[in-house]
């Protein structure tokens, strides 16, 4: 090491101090120095550490390696490997145990003189060390000597005692080594394999080479160039890294013929490789002149089998300093701490900070991995004002079998949690839509059932010119109003509106009473005004004083109602157009808007933002003509649509426009469990086709299975086929024979075949329950059942130790082929498997596959194997 650039070395087993080597030894201690002053002739290391040397030692010249010795006492023990082949024992520090005062001044000489290029002590037998030294052709490289060995020789030839020119002291020495490998070769590293006490990995002059000290004549070697700096993986001791120039081979000495991995050629030749001791898997190289470390991050994905995959490879830099590093050395217990030296001595406390992996789990949990730290985002304790996110409400909307009532379709909007009126429109929209579709199916089979689908825009449209006002009285007042004479269509759409229910009964008194039992006394007082009757309307407000949850101030409004003048420049109609503005609730503001508008214009009533759109329209459809109502339909559509209001599917219907404000809905929320189950619910082929809504769809079934909500997904996938029969899947999975290559079960397929079908084979289902131990298309015998070993085809409870208490319960009242215990189950590795009842109950207890022999792990390949719907442990 004379004359080169100084090493760094941290001792095992005392955490606080390190030694620099170059021309000779320095002991340093390393203290905490937070904010404080340094001590004389202390060194800063970082901002919180500083180093005081404790130390020299110079008695041993010509260095070339240094080993700490690996046990506890004696502490500051180090071997030195000199430049004349020397392993010379010194220490830093006074050893007051004198069983160890002796390996003080220690040296193992080899029989020729060379450069000792590297030491390493045994992990298990402290007393060994091993030295490599340069190639003789008439000796060995590696040297095993036993420290505490007692032979010396009785003659010692002078070359091999002097150690320099002008020194003339002897000292204690030991010439036989315990073991010598490696004859007439070059070692230039070594390294102890931590699973055995007696095995040895050496780089040679041109291979790697495992050497069996129990068995000397033989070694284990590869060719390869790769022989400097072996070391091994302290977390995985079969994983061993080596370097050549600037490139650095990482082996498995389970599979030695080749490198498992090639690391990225660095431009300039690598000094020093090593790994974390307090970190799986992470490789810090570092190359001449250069002061950055890169960190290599070897990430093992194994196989349920035991195979790995190869090691996916993390590349990080680390720049420790400004200066070129000459040596690092990793800390032996701080988590990847790191001390670097540089070639003027100058040193550095670094630690590598780990990179923060974040997941965010489908439950919308939040967590982190830094080091060997999990940490968790803990919400706190849930505000009520705060609107929780649109995963966590279609998540439980899912539990509450959201969007699958298909009777009575309002019902959806209540197990959506009854909080959002866009949704309450939307699903008694479909409701409605739906109630009228079967009516006018029964009435005219397929003459106007798909226009009620379509939405009012429509059927607004298809009305064009057909429709003429009258002047109707006023109940409760000596006026007259023109309003719309009611044709098919424009009653149509005020069912659809809810104002009236089915029939030709036009009286929305039904509808009123449904307003006042739900306490929406003023939503009923506007719609009975609507209708010309004042008188109702005051009736209503007055009841809603009354009640409990009324509003005394109703009173007053019913006061003012009933004032109610015709003329026009009367005072009343001058407050109340003034006054209405202030009112909070937005239906009495168009109530005296209504009121005080002259005769065809309502642009108060229809453009008030806040009131239900299907008041609006039910409105226009009783006092706007056909051009006027088609316009004001077409506007209010154009602004549904680009604010994604929900109410606006009662005017597009289930149409491509329909799709469009369902677009915008879904942009704006991300709400796609609603844009699924809405576009199902009665959409035309060529809407269900629309590749948007084959996205939404199949986000949300990705959605659910994310989830781990199989069971609802397949609720979802039942639901969605008897509404869009075209989106049922053909069968994907079948069984075929062995021989004849058909399919087994080919004759329960809709398509027409010849030969018999499984009915006549009694499969299952059947009375008899016949065997079917045979292939339908060439009467081969099927497969035979690992534990039962009766041909598949057999069921169950015709097998011995069948009982109808293992039999699974049918998921669905339709009448199956086959019970699951009787499927067919085969492990994909192995190909062996049988009855799935019989599988199931075998893999509850074991492991391994039930055929002899066979050491497949069939139930671990299976990933999912383990995993439990969400939907059984909700609490």
């Amino acid at each position: 090491m004379s004359g080169t650039k100084p090493d760094i070395l941290w001792a095992p087993h005392q955490v606080d101090r390190f030694v620099v080597c170059d021309s000779e030894l320095s002991l340093y201690h390393v203290e905490s120095a937070v904010n404080s002053e340094l001590k004389a002739g202390s060194l800063r290391l970082s901002e919180d550490s500083a180093a005081t040397l404790l130390s020299i030692n110079s008695d041993t010249p010509y260095m070339k390696c240094v080993a700490w010795y690996l046990n506890y006492d004696p502490e500051c023990l180090l071997a030195v490997g000199q430049a004349n082949g020397r392993v010379v024992l010194t220490s830093l520090g006074q050893d007051h145990n004198s069983k160890f005062k002796d390996l003080i001044g220690k040296e193992f000489v080899p029989k020729h003189a060379r450069q000792c290029n590297t030491l390493a002590w045994n992990p298990l037998d402290s007393n060994w060390l091993a030295a490599g030294l340069d190639k003789h052709r008439a000796d060995f490289s590696v040297l095993i000597w036993d420290i505490c060995s007692k032979y010396t020789p009785d003659i010692v030839p002078m070359e091999k005692v002097r150690l320099s020119a002008g020194e003339a002291e002897t000292t204690l020495l030991v010439t036989k080594p315990l073991y010598e490998l490696g004859q007439n070769d070059a070692c230039l590293s070594l390294c102890w394999l931590p699973r055995d006490q007696k095995l040895l990995l050496a780089g040679m002059h041109r291979n790697l080479a495992i050497f069996d000290l129990r068995n000397t004549s033989q070694k284990m070697f590869v060719n390869t160039k790769a022989v400097q700096g072996v070391t091994v993986d302290p977390y995985f001791h079969d994983r061993v890294a080596s370097f050549y120039e600037g490139q650095v081979a990482i082996w498995d000495l389970r599979k030695f013929e080749k490198p498992v991995l090639t690391l990225t050629e660095q431009p300039k030749p690598l000094t020093k490789v090593a790994w974390c001791p307090t970190r799986t898997g992470l490789l810090a190289t570092l190359t001449r002149d250069s002061n950055i470390i890169r960190l290599y991050d070897m990430q093992h994905t194994p196989t349920p089998i035991g195979d790995e995959t190869e090691p996916t490879i993390i590349e990080r830099s680390v720049q420790p300093c400004d200066n070129y590093i000459a040596s690092f050395a990793w800390h032996p217990t701080s988590q990847n701490r790191m001390i670097v030296v540089t070639p003027n001595r100058t040193m550095s406390d670094f630690t590598v900070f780990e990179r923060i992996s974040l997941a965010w789990s489908p439950i919308t949990s939040l967590m982190w991995a830094c080091g060997r730290h999990l940490y968790e985002c803990a919400e706190e304790e849930s505000d009520n004002s705060l609107e929780k996110d649109i995963a966590t409400k279609m998540r439980l909307r899912a539990l509450s079998r959201y969007g699958l009532d298909t009777e009575q379709v309002w019902r959806n909007h209540i197990l959506a949690g009854n909080e959002d009126p866009q949704l309450k429109s939307l699903w008694y929209t479909l409701h409605f839509m739906k109630q009228y579709t079967e009516d006018m199916d029964q009435k005219s089979p397929g003459n106007k059932g798909s226009l009620v689908y379509a939405g009012i825009k429509s059927i607004v449209k298809s009305s064009l010119g057909m429709v003429e006002s009258s002047r109707h009285n006023w109940s409760g007042l000596d006026k007259q109003t023109d309003i719309q004479n009611l044709n098919e269509e424009r009653i149509l759409a005020l069912q659809l509106c809810g104002w009236i229910k089915k029939g030709t009964d036009v009286d929305v008194g039904p509808f009123l009473n449904s307003l006042v039992q739900e306490g929406e006394w003023e939503r009923a007082a506007a719609v009975a005004l609507f209708n010309l009757d004042i008188r109702r309307a005051i009736q209503i407000l007055n009841e809603g004083a009354s009640s409990e949850k009324g509003d005394l101030n109703l009173n007053v409004v019913a006061m003012a109602l009933s004032g109610y003048t015709d003329e026009k420049n009367s005072l009343w109609r001058e407050m109340c157009s003034t006054l209405r503005l202030q009112l909070n609730n937005p239906y009495l503001c168009v109530m005296f808007a209504f009121l005080t508008s002259e005769a065809g214009a309502y642009d108060g009533v229809l453009y008030e933002n806040k009131v239900a759109v299907r008041d609006r329209v039910a409105f226009a459809c009783k006092f706007l003509g056909d051009t006027q109502l088609n316009k004001y339909i077409e506007k209010l559509t154009n602004e549904m649509k680009e604010a994604g209001n929900l109410e606006g599917i009662l005017l597009t219907g289930l149409t491509k426009d329909g799709v469009d404000l369902m677009e915008s809905y879904v942009d704006r929320t991300g709400d796609v469990q609603t844009a699924s189950y809405c576009m199902l619910q009665g959409s035309p082929l060529d809407v269900l086709k629309d590749e948007r809504v084959q996205y939404w769809i199949e986000n949300y079934r990705n959605l659910l299975d994310a989830w781990r909500f199989w069971h609802k997904r397949a609720e979802f996938d039942i639901h969605r086929s008897k509404l869009d029969p075209s989106s049922k899947p053909l069968a994907q999975v079948f069984v075929s024979c062995n021989f004849c290559g058909k399919s087994i079960s080919y004759s329960c397929s809709s398509v027409p075949h010849q030969g018999r079908g499984f009915s006549q084979y009694g499969v299952s289902g059947s009375p008899t329950k016949s065997k079917v131990t045979s292939c339908p298309g060439c009467r081969k015998p099927l497969p035979r059942c690992a534990l039962c070993l009766i041909n598949m085809g057999t069921p169950v409870s015709s097998c011995p130790g069948g009982s109808k208490s293992d039999e699974k319960v049918d998921l669905s009242k339709d009448k199956k082929l086959a019970q699951f215990n009787n499927w067919f189950t085969w492990c994909h590795n192995c190909r062996h498997g049988g009855h799935a009842g019989h599988m199931l109950s075998w893999f509850r207890d074991h492991a391994e596959c039930p055929v002899s022999a066979c050491t497949c792990k069939c139930m671990q390949l299976d990933t999912t194997g383990n995993l439990v719907p969400a939907e059984t442990v909700q609490p």
